[in-house]
């Protein structure tokens, strides 16, 4: 059917394995897939061969699948390509959601192909992917003010208010999931622009 062409058939989350950085502003990626994965009561299991965890749910009959890589952040290509090999998943069928320095947190973005904006884990998914025609959830964790503070502070925790604003971004986008999946792209794009927490 055409919706599932178009449709977002895997959502995935980018972010450094382990407990050390699973409440940093570089894991907001997978702290999206992880309210996902707890809204569908969907558990992860580990995948070795796939260089990450993987959760499924079903939409409408279709099963649409939650990916975690379990390599670092500067490997996430590796996991990606190997995922989408093994389900057969065009890149232009995942969504791939990722921290933005450009925005603030509280601030969410859907986004299709482009650059990776010098953030390493869509560099290397570009790479491996040969491909950069995938859709993006950008999600706003703020900047520093100086680009030689960047490496630290996307690898710290961030502030309670922030993460407060971080999270309820997510709770806005993951009310276009259903959208998303359905391949009303152009409406979930639309719908999550014009929500409170897109400016």
């Amino acid at each position: 059917m055409e919706n599932r062409q178009t449709g977002i058939q895997c959502f995935i989350g980018l972010g450094n394995p382990g407990e050390n950085y699973s409440n940093t502003r570089h894991n907001v990626g997978m702290w999206f897939i992880d309210l996902l994965a707890e809204q569908h009561h969907a558990n992860f299991r580990a995948e070795k061969k796939l260089h990450g965890v993987v959760t499924e749910f079903s939409h409408n009959h279709q099963k649409i699948l939650l990916f975690k890589p379990t390599t670092y952040m500067n490997e996430s290509g590796r996991a990606v390509s190997a995922l989408l090999k093994f389900y057969k998943i065009a890149p232009e069928n995942i969504l791939i959601a990722h921290d933005e320095l450009d925005f603030e947190g509280g601030t969410t973005r859907l986004k299709k192909g482009g650059g990776h904006g010098g953030h390493n884990g869509l560099r290397d998914v570009i790479v491996c992917l040969s491909s950069p025609e995938f859709y993006r959830l950008r999600i706003g964790i703020g900047h520093p003010g100086n680009r030689d503070a960047v490496v630290e502070y996307v690898l710290h925790k961030p502030s309670l208010s922030d993460k407060k604003n971080i999270l309820s971004s997510l709770d806005a986008a993951a009310t276009v999931v259903p959208l998303l999946v359905t391949g009303d792209i152009q409406k979930a794009f639309s719908q999550l622009h014009s929500a409170p927490n897109a400016e």
